[in-house]
């Protein structure tokens, strides 16, 4: 992480959030990006080697639960609950750019649609926790994290619960559109991954969504500061 910039600490009701600066700004006055990570993962140690073409600052936050953030009691984690953290983030830095993996693809599109003229561009890659539990709920049965005691990210509850997180199609692109029609961008949203579950096969047939590579998108959000 960037050793000069030390972590920022945010509240969210009763959670404390991990806000790192991964890199400073390049340019002033440059748009800062907000990285969000996947399912169990924490916010990268380094500032990963695809955000070189970024000018502004580069941070990254850690979900409840994950990395550095707070654990609390008793699980029931949802991926709304996650965008309010991106939203208490979001609330921090301004309007950002905002990149995610896996589950973090997915708190970034809903985040991209409820906050739309703060996300200039949400850009959706592959990684842990991209599919969630699917279109529709499955068995009412309710599975028993590993007991553990040791206190440390990520929650065995997180784990859990946001494995079995329902993604329908219908409700992932009403956030797309609310992010096309309210953002002013031409492309709000561009997918980078390769993996297609249910929502984001929708989500990519909606007005205002690019199918592109990670350089590209970022290099196109960089232009439309």
């Amino acid at each position: 992480m960037n050793a000069s910039a030390p972590t920022i600490w945010l509240r969210h009701s009763k959670v404390t959030l991990a806000l790192h600066p991964l890199r400073a700004e390049r340019r002033a006055g440059a748009r800062p990006l907000l990285l969000l990570h996947g399912r169990g993962e924490a916010t990268a140690a380094r500032v990963p080697e695809f955000t070189e073409p970024w000018p502004g600052a580069v941070l990254g936050l850690d979900f409840t639960g994950h990395g550095a953030s707070t654990i609390p009691r008793g699980g029931g984690y949802t991926a709304e609950q996650l965008m309010a953290d991106a939203d208490v983030a979001l609330a921090h830095l301004g309007p950002a750019t905002v990149l995610g993996r896996g589950l973090g693809a997915y708190v970034a599109l809903l985040l991209s649609g409820a906050r739309p003229t703060l996300v200039r561009g949400a850009i959706l890659c592959d990684g842990p926790g991209l599919a969630g539990g699917g279109p529709r709920p499955t068995t009412p049965s309710i599975p028993w994290p590993a007991e553990r005691d040791d206190g440390l990210a990520p929650d065995p509850f997180a784990l859990v619960d946001l494995a079995r997180d329902v993604r329908p199609p219908d409700y992932a692109t009403s956030f797309t559109r609310q992010a096309s029609q309210l953002s002013g961008l031409e492309r709000p949203v561009s997918v980078c991954s390769f993996e297609r579950p249910d929502w984001l096969a929708a989500v990519c047939e909606e007005p205002g969504v690019a199918i592109t590579r990670i350089r590209d998108a970022l290099e196109e959000y960089a232009r439309s500061a």
